[in-house]
């Protein structure tokens, strides 16, 4: 592994870091762009499923079954090494163009019973004209998914099919976070302004973190609940679209990575309150000009732990405590759809970057999480996706 080091002007230097493997110091306002690290050792991947259409999320029944989402609006389960489908009462229909999908899903922490397990997931509604992302919930009766019901719809609607989210994390206290992406790309715009601005106004959900109840309403103590022209559930904003989320439990530090417009991608420490500066501070660049979008920093905004150029296009995101890994405790992982593998960024104790290595897996990454038994899962994103097993080489 590569270790790292501070730079003197980010924009001058960044095609040199390319081929680096640099996160940050703790002293600099912004970290140093991040090439391709070194690849991790002592690992090996062992297909679980496989002829998935696009799987897009992964969570586990309190038996240890996994539940898998796919992007066209299916559910699926492994039983006895065989991909099974689930069938869903209730479900709205899927906006499934382009970035739209069946999306994130989570089993409620406090349900401790397969076939009474409250189940939360996200997906994209509407039409090309109108759309949005929602988060639903159903019952899991042992054999189906019944009773769906929509909890919380995102306002505004919007006409572009990119930028939707959406990961589900549920916290300590019962209550859940739930991020949602910026809109879209120019020249795409919502209420009169270009979608991305969209990351920077708080009457807006778009581009932000959400804080809700268990039954999709605002949580209690939400930083803007009390400010006027804010909406209540948002938690932390300027993202630009998240799509992993994650908890370290001792400590309680969430993490979120996201993409980036033209290079820029990013993992950041996320903190209620907090504004994140997309689209006003960014290292990425314009996708038609290639001319710089916003600043490197401004005073006010939450700069990144790690910035990726060239993108990664992250998705999908784990904070690992398993004993499978004893040495991989404590690290973040971060899949990669374009660079087809998952990044270990090992954090110190008080949670900033230390170093990098890469996981090569070779397809699309779409999800990233540690499992009951302790191993990391891999959702690759193709017309004939896997689950993918992450363990030692040698066990």
């Amino acid at each position: 592994m590569t270790p790292f080091h501070p730079a003197l002007n980010l924009r001058a230097v960044t095609a040199l870091l390319l081929a680096a493997c640099i996160v940050t110091s703790p002293a600099l306002a912004q970290p140093e762009p991040t090439g391709t690290p070194s690849e991790a050792k002592g690992w090996r991947k062992v297909t679980v499923a496989e002829d998935l259409d696009q799987p897009w999320g992964i969570t586990w029944l309190p038996d240890g079954r996994p539940l898998i989402t796919a992007k066209e609006g299916t559910l699926h389960t492994v039983r006895d090494g065989k991909l099974e489908k689930i069938e869903m009462d209730g479900l709205p229909e899927v906006f499934s163009d382009n970035q739209g999908a069946l999306m994130d899903i989570a089993v409620h922490p406090q349900d401790q019973d397969a076939k009474n397990a409250r189940i939360y997931m996200t997906l994209s509604t509407g039409s090309k004209d109108e759309n949005r992302t929602v988060l639903v919930r159903g019952t899991f009766n042992g054999e189906r998914v019944t009773g769906i019901e929509t909890l919380f719809r995102v306002e505004p609607a919007k006409d572009t099919s990119q930028h939707f989210g959406s990961r589900i994390l549920f916290l300590d206290d019962g209550n859940l976070l739930m991020s949602i992406g910026d809109g879209g790309n120019p020249p795409a715009e919502i209420g009169g302004m270009l979608a991305r601005e969209q990351a920077q106004n708080l009457n807006s959900h778009l581009g932000s973190i959400l804080r809700l109840t268990a039954d999709g309403k605002p949580a209690p103590g939400n930083p803007f609940a009390d400010k006027k022209d804010a909406l209540p559930e948002i938690w932390s904003y300027g993202h630009r679209n998240i799509q992993g989320l994650t908890r370290d439990p001792q400590s309680g530090r969430i993490w979120a990575n996201e993409h980036g417009p033209r290079g820029g991608d990013e993992v950041n420490l996320v903190e209620a309150g907090k504004n994140y500066g997309w689209p006003e501070v960014t290292l990425g660049r314009d996708y038609r000009s290639g001319d710089e979008i916003g600043k490197d920093t401004a005073e006010g905004m939450v700069n990144p732990k790690v910035v990726w150029i060239p993108a990664t296009a992250p998705s999908g995101l784990a904070f690992y405590t398993g004993d499978k890994f004893p040495a991989w405790r404590g690290s973040l992982f971060s899949g990669g759809l374009v660079s087809k593998d998952v990044r270990r960024i090992e954090l110190d104790g008080e949670g900033n970057p230390v170093r990098q290595e890469r996981i090569t897996i070779g397809d699309r990454v779409r999800d990233v999480k540690q499992g009951p038994d302790g191993y990391l899962y891999v959702l690759t994103d193709e017309s004939n996706g896997k689950v993918l097993r992450i363990e030692p080489e040698k066990e």
